[in-house]
């Protein structure tokens, strides 16, 4: 479902609570519920259809997907569950195994735990988590929260969208679907931990939305963003696919919605597509002082494969809410 689809429907529902401090009115990444002065749950929930052909290597990405919005808020993973639509008719039973195996290998790696589930069978796959992490009130990392100076830190490349869907079209090559595949799996886990340490003012991840989708749902009246097109890590193939009309229809759709709100200068124009990308367990987008930037990209450059880089800066509001250059 796109942002204003999405923004309608909820619009009528009143979660009112003074321990909720953060619901969906904001477009967060996940929800925050006070159970003390000490301790918040973090709740969020998430699945997605395969994106890769390996269905152990599907667990690990549909998991690292749902719970990388625990991590964009600055909180720990306790537990999870799984959330499965099974479909038996074309798939064997033995996959079901497989994609459950892969998704809790990750649940293990940010030290939660799985607690069970539901499966239902269904005509279309799909698998995912309903996630439950820990903060401390007082330490919640929200979207809309950025501040003029600091700088734009991405953590992921751009490109899964894309590359999901020639992967499913049998266009791309083998080194490619290995690498987009060791990105989509990878967790936010380690550069959220890290980021922790830093003056860090907004936090948010880049799925389905793509970049310009989700760092629009992270204004405030008072910020703009620039990016630099040129400095964005993009995927190996991207330009190659997105030229042979391998594009997700989400990608399309994130495009016709940020274009009252971007503005693109003269020779930015080719980097549209790429920004609106839908992705898959896509990066960080991190507001940083910029001071602490080249430290803290130094120290996840192991875990991020070397593509987390800064991307633009957080400036006084502007002609519109992004310009990219």
């Amino acid at each position: 479902m796109g942002p204003e689809d999405l923004k309608h429907t909820l619009c009528g529902l009143d979660c009112d609570s003074e321990d909720l401090l953060v619901g969906f009115d904001n477009s967060e990444d996940a929800s925050v519920f006070r159970i003390n002065e000490d301790q918040a749950i973090v709740q969020t929930l998430d699945f997605i259809t395969p994106v890769v052909d390996d269905p152990y290597v599907y667990g690990k990405i549909a998991a690292a997907n749902a719970l990388s919005d625990v991590f964009a808020m600055g909180a720990d993973v306790k537990t999870a569950l799984n959330i499965v639509g099974f479909d038996k008719c074309n798939l064997p039973g033995e996959a079901l195994g497989e994609i459950l195996l892969g998704g809790n290998e990750k649940i293990k790696e940010c030290g939660g735990v799985l607690m069970g589930g539901h499966t239902i069978e269904s005509p279309e796959m799909y698998y995912g988590l309903s996630v439950t992490g820990l903060i401390h009130p007082a330490r919640i990392v929200q979207n809309n929260t950025a501040k003029a100076g600091h700088v734009l830190i991405l953590t992921k490349p751009l490109g899964t969208g894309i590359l999901s869907t020639a992967i499913k079209r049998d266009l791309l090559s083998e080194p490619s679907m290995e690498e987009a595949a060791k990105i989509m799996q990878s967790l936010n886990y380690f550069p959220s931990v890290v980021m922790r340490e830093y003056d860090v003012s907004a936090c948010t991840d880049v799925t389905g939305f793509g970049l310009l989708g989700h760092a629009l749902e992270s204004m405030n009246d008072a910020i703009s963003f620039d990016i630099d097109s040129g400095l964005l890590p993009i995927l190996p193939e991207v330009s190659a696919m997105a030229e042979l009309g391998a594009v997700p229809g989400g990608s399309k759709r994130n495009m016709k919605h940020i274009e009252s709100r971007v503005a693109f200068k003269k020779g930015a124009e080719d980097a549209k597509l790429i920004l609106s990308d839908a992705q898959t367990s896509g990066g960080l987008l991190i507001s940083m002082n910029a001071k602490d930037a080249n430290e803290y990209l130094k120290r996840i450059e192991e875990t991020t494969y070397g593509y987390a880089r800064i991307i633009g800066e957080v400036v006084p509001k502007g002609e519109a809410d992004i310009v990219v250059f």
